[in-house]
């Protein structure tokens, strides 16, 4: 980064008001030529307003952007796209039924006598690839790309338009391990090619490897810029962004508990290399950690019943079950929120009354069949209320609310039940610092109440500071169990990694 360059973009009190909402209020601060500025806050922190705002989609109450010193007003993404200025939002904006190279050039295709020139649109598409290290075919579709390459040609996109600063969306939600070094390695030859990149993630770890700096916003105001992050802790930057300490946003306070919850005895299924074992005791966070691959989310889904149990038994609360199927769990008192909470968790179409209620339906139905509209809706107001969930009523649908509100739904389905053990995949990916620390204290209530928790997650942080005791899981089984403060990061990541080839 050249500390001495002037900037490239700057925001110079930026303000934007939504009916009943304040979404951003005098927000000031600037990114130079070179920079990878990460933009971390809460949702509703006003990042992804401010985005908007940069790339054309809102126009600002108050307050200018300026680009290259000059002011500019964007009326349209296309607008902003001509003036180098280029958002790469989670949900890609790439036309699936379209060639990689026709996406690359959409709305400027080269053309000879009024007919699109394949060959030139072929050889330029192929040059850009190139200069980001994809070697991809130009003539595919894109809808049959994977996920990664889709964002690279988004990435490509933009610079095909001559984009001087970019934003990353939450890059690296879908990404496996390989693809996020990737991306992260053209984000590094974007930054030496003079590229301006504001980078938002929920992922602390990310923004310490990948970013020079980073502002914080909160409430929709501008907290702190740190111009260098050399020195800034997580802690520090977590404290900026919600306003209290790391130690409060776990929120942690021992089990006193000690009858078994669940038993898990010699289990062997599918993405398991040898039998797993454990137990949870009422009222214990029981942390699972392992890399992508280790059989984290094997495991749960094979005690839940949503994959077949090869051999192995399953105790709930000192009692043997067979579980063959989800509704075998259930019945047992075994709940389950899986990782990939749009695609298995939520129905994306329903509300958040049909959805919190899902479970519950069934079981409180009239005669078994007969929907019971009061039961239900006092049901939601209630949980609402009870979690924090933030949605403009119980008839709004449930993919229109932030993932951590999704999240808190998911959770108070089953504290609708009578729940005696508690499965959890990811409880907190892709959410924002404040709902997870909300999630957590929901996690230790439901722990106070004498439910077994047993929380899957490949953020060592979070596994270390919510869990009561930790398993580390490597190449699909269990390999170490370890007690709240009998080992450190390092310590665990060792447990964790793959054994060398000799």
């Amino acid at each position: 980064m050249e500390s001495s360059s002037p900037p490239v973009v700057e925001f110079h009190g930026v303000s934007k008001t939504f009916p009943g909402v304040r979404a951003l209020e005098d927000v000031s601060f600037s990114v130079r030529r070179g920079e990878v500025r990460a933009l971390i806050g809460e949702n509703g922190a006003g990042k992804s307003t401010l985005l908007k705002i940069l790339s054309g989609v809102h126009l600002p109450d108050a307050g200018s952007v300026v680009l290259d010193g000059r002011e500019r007003v964007f009326y349209s993404t296309a607008e902003a796209l001509d003036a180098g200025v280029a958002v790469i939002h989670q949900e890609l904006q790439l036309v699936p039924e379209m060639s990689v190279a026709e996406n690359l050039y959409l709305g400027h295709l080269p053309a000879r006598l009024g007919v699109v020139d394949r060959r030139r649109l072929r050889e330029a598409a192929h040059r850009d690839l190139e200069r980001l290290g994809e070697a991809i075919d130009p003539a595919v579709k894109v809808g049959r790309l994977p996920i990664a390459q889709r964002q690279m040609v988004e990435i490509a996109k933009a610079l095909t338009r001559g984009a001087r600063v970019l934003a990353l969306d939450e890059p690296t939600s879908s990404l496996s391990a390989r693809e996020v070094e990737r991306l992260f390695a053209t984000v590094a030859e974007l930054k030496r090619n003079g590229c301006a990149v504001l980078y938002v993630s929920h992922r602390m770890d990310e923004l310490f490897r990948v970013c020079d700096s980073a502002t914080v916003l909160r409430d929709g105001r501008h907290v702190e810029t740190f111009l260098s992050l050399e020195g800034v802790s997580h802690d520090l930057l977590v404290n900026r962004m919600v306003g209290r300490d790391v130690e409060d946003v776990f929120d942690y306070h021992s089990s006193t508990q000690k009858e078994i919850a669940l038993e898990v005895v010699e289990v062997e299924g599918p993405g398991l290399a040898r039998p797993a074992s454990f137990t949870v005791a009422k009222g214990e966070v029981v942390g699972l950690f392992g890399l992508i691959g280790a059989g984290r989310s094997e495991l749960l889904r094979l005690v839940f019943g949503a994959e077949p149990m090869q051999a192995g038994a399953v105790k709930v609360c000192d009692r043997q079950v067979s579980i063959s199927s989800p509704n075998d769990s259930i019945r047992s008192g075994v709940a389950f929120c899986p990782e990939d909470r749009k695609k298995d968790g939520i129905v994306p179409t329903a509300s958040v009354l049909e959805n919190l209620n899902l479970v519950a339906r069934g079981r409180i139905a009239r005669l078994g069949f007969v929907v019971n509209d009061a039961w239900e809706r006092r049901n939601a107001h209630g949980q609402i209320e009870r979690l924090g969930i933030r949605t403009p009523s119980v008839a709004q649908k449930i993919v229109n609310l932030s993932g951590g509100n999704q999240q808190k739904t998911i959770l108070a389905r089953w504290l609708s039940e009578d729940v005696n053990v508690l499965l959890l995949d990811e409880p907190t990916r892709g959410v924002d610092v404040g709902a997870k620390s909300e999630i957590y204290a929901i996690i230790r209530d439901l722990a106070d109440r004498g439910v077994g928790v047993v929380l899957a997650s490949s953020d060592l942080p979070e596994a270390l500071g919510v869990a009561d005791r930790l398993l580390v899981m490597r190449e699909g089984a269990i390999v170490a169990s370890i007690v709240r403060g009998a080992a450190d990061e390092e310590e665990v990541m060792r447990l964790a990694l793959p054994a060398s080839p000799a």
